[in-house]
């Protein structure tokens, strides 16, 4: 069983990099602020439900001094939830719940954040030489760390390079430890010894949206839905497009993930392949579905962003529709990523590439995004029973870590298999070139990489 209150006791010898010390205080600040509806926080979902008295505060019906977090010392910090939360602890290593400095904050004003000279830090590392929007910065030791002695590295240079030939010339010439390889490099470079691939637990998946600016558009009709989903060859796809290490996904929770409290099983072999490429089955539903429309041929509109990779991969998933769905015309719209959001919001699509990566270590980062009125389900769709998956899980079930488990294996057939409201596509994967002087760099399922500082090189 999980629990409701959790006491935290803080380093006594924690500090920010100015020098103050980290305190209770500091993460009381932090999580009001993030709830307070006019700082309007893009995360500030992760504590609707989840932090006591959050929903009330968001909604503006509560103050934000009444959320469930005090400071009972310096160094005592007591949190109180709704109910018991088995992710809890993952979601604590979200930034959205890292400490503020309220002093250094308010002293910033609109400017806090906005370069690396305005935000205060408390790990091993120090932002620097970032204006906001350029393609260069660095990180440097912060000599407040309390543990700095450990810390090897005297410098991380980072550089945004958006040609991948550019990015391969400048690791070749060695002005670059690591270079972040296209699939046309990759390729090339797959057999060299500094070759490596990086897992990662994001997914790629089509959106099927059901309404359009008021209007009910052809993919309302499930077996539409399930013609386009079952169309796809994804190991082609994966093979020939992206030749990365990406893997097919065949269900929304990725491999490697997260894993039955029980008997450490992970979630994607207990619920097994959802979502699989079948050919016959996708031109069956296809054929029923112009039928049920009363139609003969089908345009549709697939949105994606405006990157090389994303061209190509529409290129693709276009090909296979119109090549594989007799009657069917797919025309491209590439955007950029900002533009493809507004649209997303607005409902602005008729289908579309989409990703998720996981805020925490739980399926229900993945699963709670297409519950009915959710912020990321913009596409109309909604299922009374996988609602009640995700509310048994988030609710009754919360304190019964095996019990919410099993639940929560119910959910992806109905939403991939018996609705066909999306289809997985890739869980993706990075590869690179590293350089072989660079050593135990660590890669965490959740969030980014991880520099540990007392074994990289």
């Amino acid at each position: 069983m999980t629990k409701k209150v959790y006491t935290f006791k803080l380093r006594d010898d924690a500090k920010w990099s100015n020098g103050d010390p980290v305190t209770a205080q500091d993460y009381v600040y932090s999580w009001q602020r993030a709830v307070d509806p006019s700082t309007a926080a893009t995360y500030s979902y992760l504590f609707d439900g989840l932090v006591l008295n959050a929903s009330e505060i968001i909604k503006g019906e509560k103050k934000p001094s009444e959320l469930g977090i005090k400071a009972v010392d310096d160094n005592t910090l007591e949190v109180t939830l709704v109910q018991p939360a088995a992710y809890f602890d993952s979601l604590l290593a979200f930034p959205t719940f890292f400490p503020l400095n309220q002093k250094f904050v308010e002293s910033k004003g609109d400017k806090y954040a906005l370069d690396s000279d305005s935000i205060l830090y408390n790990g091993p590392f120090k932002l620097t030489d970032w204006n906001g929007t350029g393609k260069t910065w660095a990180f440097v030791p912060n000599d407040k760390y309390y543990d700095k002695d450990k810390v090897k590295l005297d410098k991380i240079n980072v550089q945004v390079v958006q040609d991948p030939g550019t990015n391969v010339n400048l690791y070749n010439t060695n002005k670059l430890d690591k270079a972040l390889l296209s699939a046309e490099y990759a390729a090339q470079n797959k057999n060299k010894d500094d070759y490596k691939v990086e897992e990662e637990s994001s997914v790629f998946y089509i959106k099927f949206n059901q309404e359009r600016n008021g209007k009910k558009t052809p993919l309302a009709n499930k077996n539409i839905r399930k013609a386009l989903a079952l169309a796809v060859d994804k190991q082609s796809y994966v093979d020939t497009v992206l030749q990365n290490g990406s893997i097919p996904a065949n269900g929304l929770v990725p491999k490697k993930f997260t894993f039955d409290p029980k008997d450490n099983k992970d979630y994607r072999d207990e619920v097994g392949d959802v979502g699989v490429y079948n050919l016959d089955e996708a031109k069956k539903a296809w054929t029923q579905g112009l039928k049920e429309l009363g139609v003969t041929s089908l345009n549709l509109e697939f949105t994606s962003d405006d990157t090389e990779n994303a061209k190509k991969s529409s290129e693709f998933l276009q090909n296979q529709w119109e090549k594989n769905l007799s009657g069917l015309k797919v025309s491209l719209k590439n955007v950029p990523f900002k533009i493809r959001l507004a649209n997303d919001q607005k409902q602005d699509y008729d289908f579309s590439l989409s990703a998720w990566g996981p805020d925490y270590q739980d399926p229900s980062t993945f699963l709670n995004l297409f519950r009915t009125g959710n912020a990321q389900n913009r596409m109309s769709y909604s299922n009374a029973a996988y609602d009640k998956i995700i509310d048994q899980a988030a609710g009754p079930l919360a304190g019964d870590t095996q019990a919410r488990w099993d639940e929560m294996l119910k959910a992806e057939p109905i939403l991939i298999e018996e609705d066909y409201a999306i289809q997985p596509l890739y869980q993706r994967a990075k590869a690179f070139l590293q350089q072989p002087y660079v050593k135990d760099l660590q890669k965490k399922c959740v969030w980014s990489r991880l520099y540990v500082q007392n074994n990289v090189y």
